[in-house]
């Protein structure tokens, strides 16, 4: 499982990625505030070229400083729409709907959909994914401190320390976004945004694009990195069977009662179930912050496919984990990396090859060897 790390274009600081889902062009957010495309040859693939106008400029809105900034990035599925996660400049989160006018966002065509007051500067999530519904899937981190000094992650009444699924074509009951009606806390206790609950800080969390499964990469506190696979659940046999949108429905990660598998703070009430990490590390050696992958299906790599690839952001190693029916297999170094303390995030193009980002300016994109 040979691979290399082939440099494509160089930006500010990039940290999300999204590609365009009608022109496979490669979007990159840089925490500044900017968004810059990479468009891509005939293919999807090579030549690469970096546009010199920005696709939306947020200079003004937000700025980076420490786990602040741009954060997040997703199409509609129509790619006419832009939706992205940014902090403030006092620190608090938007997510922001911008109508796409050929390669560039319209600054004047912004609709805020999401405001959430961050009562730290830290664990503020960011990742933003759309399912082919429309439904934006929003990371929102525990809000910060450490150990989740309120316990947001647990209180159902809160948007803290969740995953939130919301529609933003439909907006209803005086918000400007729509309830997917299969949301778990629909009519019953809860806020009716939330998905899934009990995380820390999901930075980077992906679909599997085979089989619909929902992988989350859940930032710990100062011994255990997880990462967590939520299968969808499986509807028909044999050959005809397909994924439904149901991967992680209601799924509560444990946070703060569990940091991983170990106990962290508190006893988990009687009935409530905790679903645990299907691989989970220490902070051995420098490992520190764990960014989430993707599950590899693209064919330029094919012993690679399968594999749910990942690293940590501060041993900026690649390494590729493989399950088996629910429990981890193998997990190994991919044999590259990128400058320690750079590793923010993965991306995948319309072929299922897979991108790295490193907050020291490289795109970079995961070739055969």
């Amino acid at each position: 499982m040979a691979v290399k790390l082939t440099p494509i274009a160089e930006v500010d600081a990039p940290v999300a990625f999204a590609t365009h889902p009608v022109t496979g062009d490669l979007y990159i957010a840089e925490q500044g505030g900017t968004v810059r495309r990479i468009a891509v040859g005939d293919g999807g693939g090579p030549p690469f070229t970096l546009a010199r106008e920005p696709v939306l400029d947020l200079g003004d809105e937000t700025e980076a400083q420490g786990e602040r900034g741009l954060l997040g990035l997703a199409f509609s599925p129509d790619g006419e729409h832009l939706y992205v996660d940014y902090t403030d400049t006092r620190g608090d989160t938007h997510v922001v709907e911008y109508r796409m006018v050929g390669d560039r966002a319209d600054p004047d065509s912004a609709r805020e959909l999401l405001f959430v007051d961050q009562p730290y500067p830290n664990h503020n999530g960011g990742q933003l994914v759309t399912d082919d519904e429309g439904y934006l899937y929003v990371g929102m981190g525990d809000g910060g401190s450490a150990g989740d000094p309120q316990n947001r992650a647990q209180n159902l009444d809160e948007l803290l320390g969740k995953i939130l699924r919301i529609d933003p074509d439909r907006p209803s009951d005086g918000r400007p976004y729509g309830i997917p009606p299969d949301n778990p806390f629909v009519g019953g206790e809860g806020r009716p945004e939330i998905w899934i609950w009990g995380v820390r800080n999901p930075w980077r969390f992906s679909f599997d694009r085979e089989t619909g499964d929902l992988w989350v990469a859940d930032v710990g506190q100062n011994e255990i990195e997880e990462i967590n696979l939520l299968p969808a659940a499986a509807e028909g046999t044999g050959e005809e069977t397909r994924r439904s949108g149901t991967a992680g429905r209601g799924a509560n990660l444990g946070w703060v009662y569990r940091e991983g598998t170990r106990p962290f703070r508190g006893i988990p009430p009687e009935g409530l179930t905790l679903v645990d990490p299907v691989s989970e590390y220490e902070h051995t050696g420098t490992n520190c912050s764990v960014t989430g992958g993707f599950v590899y299906r693209g064919t330029a790599i094919p012993a690679l496919r399968g594999v749910y690839v990942y690293g940590d952001y501060c041993t900026a190693e690649l390494r590729g984990l493989v399950v088996e029916d629910g429990r981890e297999v193998a997990d190994r170094s991919l044999g590259v990396s990128v400058a320690e303390n750079s590793l923010s995030s993965f991306g995948e193009d319309l072929a299922g090859e897979l991108y790295v980002l490193s907050t020291e300016g490289t795109v970079y994109r995961i070739e055969p060897a």
